[in-house]
């Protein structure tokens, strides 16, 4: 793989274990992996050069939660005002044709905007496996290495259809057997738990509403066998809470519970509707949240307590969510709405800048299980962005940069990502793909997936 060394960087934030930010900095990478990080030093060379002068370095940022294919049903007018339970019932009719096709080349535009504004790792928690739809997670760790992304993809699942009191229609659900059958096939094909992996696989079940106990169940016995991770959504919207205390007599949390989903391997998708003791739950399960915050202002869900989930130690990181829900796959957006969403909701008692940029980068990391991303430190993953401080946006800016993201924000793509010490994007712009060639083709196949409507 070779050596990457970036030269004269302005400040480096490495959100390391003392906070620090150092000033006139150089970093080397080796195979991927961080080799130094300190002064320039006479005769350092490396294969590939960045001069990172008047610009600042942050870690990559992490995505705990995403849904790539939606990247192809966004901004459809007729969901637009909708709230959770209608919107999912109306685009199931849509999400029941994902295909091949689909999957790779929503996860090429998806991954490619997260790349172009810093995001380093991405996790896709893909769900919707329509009958013949083989091929899905083939084509996503297709796009992801094209594009040079570490992926984190998911064996969703759900078998609890419309007529069994769910959801989803009954094209795109499966059967316990089935679903179980397949995560195994899919952990045993794609999942790599070396320190640096590009490509690993979390089981995950959809939703409380549309899946079963069983499944629920099963799939928690089986990633503990095969040491994989668990995922799914909870504690959305109160039409979910009102679902498991019909349904079960339990609120969610409660249900996952005593389906064996509590622990420092299983992290949830929005987490908005715990009460204070659920918050203490998870902080002594170490049971992890994936703060989506425009997802849930869109679908006016609610607002999670990221503060005190904070100050409980709640294992929180940050999601884009779906494209459809969102309208972007823009972590470092992300990062800025969730500061004022929060600053809004809870004032003085709001997380600051920098504490959010720690909850996109070492939050997202303890949430996946991958202690060599989230910081920049000696041995740590080379993944990192860089953007220019002399960009006109970004005038008077730099005396805060480690909250600078948050209270001023990113108009624009970075202006350098690298993952695994490879420069993936340089200079704003995508280097594994020609991006006017792969939007042609994938609004070509966009045409193709909605042609039904």
């Amino acid at each position: 793989m070779g050596t990457l060394l970036v030269k004269n960087i302005s400040r480096l934030v490495t959100c390391d274990d003392r906070d620090r930010v150092l000033e006139e900095a150089c970093l080397l990478a080796r195979d991927g992996v961080i080799a130094y990080i300190g002064p320039e030093t006479e005769g350092m060379a490396g294969d590939e050069v960045i001069d990172a002068a008047h610009m600042v370095m942050y870690p990559g940022l992490i995505n705990t939660h995403h849904h790539l294919y939606q990247t192809f049903s966004r901004n459809l007018p007729q969901v637009q005002n909708m709230e959770l339970f209608p919107w999912l019932t109306t685009l199931y009719e849509i999400w029941k044709n994902v295909d091949g096709e689909t999957a790779y080349y929503s996860a090429l535009t998806g991954m490619g905007e997260l790349l172009k504004n810093g995001c380093t790792t991405c996790l896709d928690h893909h769900y919707v496996f329509p009958q013949g739809g083989d091929g899905i997670l083939e084509a996503q760790f297709a796009a992801a290495d094209a594009l040079g992304l570490r992926l984190h993809a998911t064996r969703g699942s759900m078998d609890l259809s419309k007529k069994d009191g769910g959801l989803p229609p009954d094209s795109v659900v499966q059967t316990v057997d089935e679903i179980l059958a397949d995560s195994q096939r899919a952990v045993e094909t794609f999942h790599d738990d070396s320190p640096y992996a590009m490509h690993q696989v979390a089981l995950a079940p959809c939703s409380p509403f549309s899946v079963t106990g069983e499944l629920l169940r099963q799939s928690a016995a089986l990633a503990r066998q095969m040491h994989v991770r668990l995922h799914t959504h909870l504690a959305e919207t109160l039409d979910e809470e009102r679902f498991t205390m019909e349904k079960f007599h339990m609120r969610p949390l409660e249900y996952m519970e005593s389906l064996g989903w509590t622990g420092p391997d299983v992290w949830y998708a929005h987490g908005i509707h715990f009460t204070d003791e659920e918050l203490r739950l998870l902080a002594e399960t170490g049971t992890g949240v994936a703060h989506c915050p425009v997802s849930n202002m869109k679908l006016a869900s609610g607002v999670a307590k990221i503060p005190q989930m904070l100050a409980l130690g709640v294992p929180v990181g940050l999601g884009v969510d779906g494209s459809a829900s969102n309208d972007g796959s823009n972590l470092l957006e992300e990062l800025r709405v969730a500061y004022l969403l929060h600053r809004l909701q809870w004032s003085q008692n709001a997380p600051s800048g920098y504490d959010l940029l720690k909850v996109a980068t070492r939050g997202g990391a303890r949430l996946l299980g991958r202690e060599k991303l989230g910081s920049l430190a000696l041995g740590q993953a080379a993944d990192f962005f860089l953007v220019d401080l002399n960009r006109l946006e970004l005038v008077g800016a730099q005396f805060d940069v480690k909250s600078m993201l948050c209270t001023v924000g990113l108009k624009g793509a970075v202006d350098y990502t690298v993952c695994n010490g490879r420069i993936v994007v340089e200079n704003g712009q995508l280097t594994g793909i020609d991006e006017t060639a792969t939007a042609e083709k994938a609004n070509a196949a966009v045409k193709r997936y909605l042609s039904g409507l």
